[in-house]
């Protein structure tokens, strides 16, 4: 693992989101994902709004300087939650742990929570790793498998001295 950081999403950045978030292996694994990965106007049309939402924190994960994926924080039901997607080139290097350890530094809301499909056995690895315990776990479509997958829902609770 390289030097991890996360910055600032700009227009640069679009196309390596876009083709990190259709990459069928990673769709597969992150299950919970667009209809039609391969809809440029559709992602687009989603990566603006989560852009213009004032309680969305949308960062570029950077490892040595160079694109290794996105994280954000964001407002679900009044609970804020956390996303981690790292691109290919930069799995099993604990880029994901590092960029999750950056993205809850950030974040000081508890519980925080962090939604993963069940089959996706590293991002589940990533999450226990950083803190988070699973509170919850229901069938959900998953357009990435085409199917109902089990949903596991984690939260990272506040540390008994209060912080």
């Amino acid at each position: 693992m390289g030097h991890i950081e996360l910055r600032d999403l700009d227009e640069d950045d679009l196309d390596a989101v876009f083709e990190m978030m259709r990459d069928p292996d990673a769709v597969a694994m992150a299950a919970f994902t667009a209809d039609d990965p391969d809809d440029r106007a559709a992602f687009d049309a989603w990566i603006e709004g989560e852009r213009s939402s004032a309680g969305v924190w949308l960062q570029v994960v950077t490892e040595n300087g160079g694109f290794a994926g996105t994280a954000a924080s964001f407002t679900v039901d009044g609970d804020r939650e956390v996303t981690v997607w790292i691109a290919r080139n930069a799995w099993r290097r604990g880029v994901a742990t590092a960029a999750l350890r950056l993205l809850v530094a950030h974040e000081p809301e508890r519980p925080l929570y962090a939604r993963v499909a069940a089959p996706n056995a590293a991002a589940i690895a990533v999450l226990e790793r950083e803190g988070f315990t699973e509170v919850s776990r229901g069938p959900e479509f998953a357009p990435g498998l085409g199917r109902d997958v089990d949903e596991l829902v984690f939260a990272l609770m506040p540390a008994l001295d209060g912080h």
